[in-house]
């Protein structure tokens, strides 16, 4: 049977938010991880990690999730024992085990998944999520055109403006946090989406 003929696998998809010591993994270190089911709020993963000695930090970054050095020396672990837990959460899922693929969701995924890819392949040696990601600010962009054509339309302050009454949680910069609140987001776009009313 060709791969077009196949019926469509079931799919968990999971919204993961990350704090990063900068700008890309190399130079930065993945500092935390919160992730949720999309639909399944309640079903949430957070954990905290130890910079990787050497790499660069950044006070701009620090004051916006406020996971300082001396804060993670001592509440942070091992970026091995981070993803292993990561990897065993996202396994154990009842969707995933009944045989989900198990789908990373973010807005602007590009940023958090090539953290969570790069820390997975490194400390883990694979990436549950393989080698691809759903960006809600490209569903955006998809969903709304042609009224939106670049993307420059894609922050959440012009997705609000557009669509009045369109909430989702508070943004405080934990990753946890924010994970649900994108999750949340993303389901309150599709809703409008089916309902032909996202502008």
């Amino acid at each position: 049977m060709s791969r077009a003929n196949r019926p469509p696998r079931a799919e968990t998809w999971i919204s993961v938010d990350t704090e990063t010591s900068g700008a890309s993994p190399g130079v930065a270190s993945l500092l935390s991880i919160g992730a949720c089911v999309v639909g399944r709020p309640d079903e949430t993963f957070y954990v905290e990690l130890l910079p990787i000695s050497g790499l660069g930090w950044s006070a701009e970054a620090e004051k916006v999730h406020k996971l300082s050095r001396e804060y993670l020396a001592v509440h942070g672990i091992d970026p091995h024992l981070a993803m292993t837990r990561f990897a065993a959460w996202i396994a154990a899922l009842p969707t995933v085990l009944a045989g989900a693929k198990p789908i990373f969701v973010g807005f602007n995924a590009p940023f958090d998944w090539m953290f969570v890819a790069d820390y997975f392949w490194r400390f883990y040696g694979s990436c549950p999520f393989g080698i691809s990601g759903l960006c809600q600010k490209s569903l955006y962009l998809g969903l709304t055109y042609p009224r939106s054509t670049t993307w420059g339309e894609t922050p959440k302050s012009v997705i609000f403006a557009r669509n009045p009454g369109l909430t989702s949680g508070e943004h405080t910069h934990n990753a946890l946090d924010d994970a649900v609140e994108q999750a949340q987001l993303l389901s309150a776009l599709l809703e409008r989406a089916r309902a032909g009313t996202l502008i």
